[in-house]
């Protein structure tokens, strides 16, 4: 399984019920002025298509419309590494969440004029989903 703290992103646990989290993590999503623009059941996925089965985990992707139009103006390729994701999934018993560091990821670009917009993503990813889901 993936370490709790990966240098991609912050993943933190929550003593919330999975559904809980789940719907937490959108709500501060859209609070934060992001859209999930998928919502994707991994469970489901992998026991449809392998018949596997897997613990619950959810990926919702994110898009904040303002700063995505700010960064593919100034990157036009930068959809490659869109959207922004956040996760909801059980391991061993606990529920987690966590967001992509924007930072990070933006990283890739090599473009510091980015580093800016890089940091106020990964603050409004952090705020929406660790602040509603009392990480």
């Amino acid at each position: 399984m993936a370490s709790q703290d990966p240098k991609y992103g912050f993943v933190e646990a929550v003593d919330l019920s999975f559904e809980d989290a789940v719907a937490r993590a959108e709500a501060g999503l859209k609070a934060e002025g992001f859209g999930v623009l998928c919502k994707i059941d991994i469970q489901a996925k992998l026991k449809e298509k392998l018949g596997i089965d897997f613990p619950r985990y959810v990926i919702l992707g994110a898009c904040n419309p303002p700063l995505a139009y700010q960064a593919l103006s100034a990157e036009v390729n930068l959809g490659l590494l869109l959207p922004c994701n956040a996760v909801v999934y059980e391991r061993e018993g606990r529920v987690y969440v966590g967001v992509v560091d924007a930072g990070r990821l933006l990283s890739l670009v090599d473009n510091p004029a980015m580093a800016p917009m890089a940091d106020e993503v990964t603050e409004k990813l952090r705020r929406a989903v660790f602040q509603q889901s009392g990480a």
